[in-house]
């Protein structure tokens, strides 16, 4: 098994699961899991886990999720207008 660390952006509040309910927009760290696959002479990786780290409040919680939820909710972000702050003045 091997995990892979990054970190994503959310413009918009977003939502992986029912479970977990919306989360705001921002950055977040990200580990996702993967088992190896032989086939043959090559070698690929299948998802297996996902973790997002959730700051809050001075505390920081891990959150476990299907990779596939993350996926969906990294393209609905994607395609949702950008938010315009009207305290920003922008």
């Amino acid at each position: 098994m091997r995990t892979t660390k990054s970190t994503i952006t959310f413009r918009s509040p977003f939502s992986l699961n029912s479970d977990v309910g919306e989360l705001p927009a921002g950055t977040y760290d990200v580990e996702i899991d993967e088992v190896e696959i032989l086939a043959g002479s090559h070698t690929g990786y299948r998802r297996t886990a996902a973790y997002i780290y959730v700051n809050s409040l001075g505390s920081t919680r891990m959150l476990v999720f299907d990779p596939d939820q993350l996926n969906a909710a990294l393209e609905r972000d994607a395609q949702a207008p950008m938010r315009v702050d009207p305290s920003s003045g922008h």
